[in-house]
């Protein structure tokens, strides 16, 4: 494998707007609309280089599919996760497990956007 084994995430949620509240909130950005690729989609990405690392992203509405699945975690880069954490409650979510310590490796979050996804935010300080 020659790149980064994550090459796109996408998380699926019932109400985008609320969605895009929050995850804009949480991560001081902007989600910019993507053309959907067929009919009953709707994606909002989470900004993106394709020069950079870590793997690019959306928000996705999908008819027929449900939110809040816990088969993936996804974890957000962060300078400092406690930041991000913070801003989980006052954006509809709910922090699952508080900032610790991860040893060498730093520290993550984890928390529950308002669908009842679980997205982790790591960081190492």
């Amino acid at each position: 494998m020659k790149t980064n084994p994550v090459g796109w995430f996408e998380i699926y949620v019932q109400d985008l707007p609320r969605a895009k509240t929050f995850y804009e909130t949480v991560f001081a950005t902007e989600l910019q609309s993507l053309d959907a690729p067929f009919s009953g989609m709707e994606f909002l990405a989470f900004p993106m280089a394709q020069d950079s690392y870590g793997a690019a992203g959306a928000l996705v509405r999908m008819e027929a599919t449900s939110s809040g699945g816990n088969g993936t975690l996804v974890y957000f880069a962060c300078e400092d996760c406690a930041v991000e954490e913070g801003r989980v409650a006052g954006a509809g979510g709910q922090v699952e497990k508080t900032k610790t310590s991860i040893g060498e490796y730093g520290f993550i979050s984890l928390v529950r956007d308002p669908d009842g996804n679980r997205i982790g935010l790591h960081s190492m300080k």
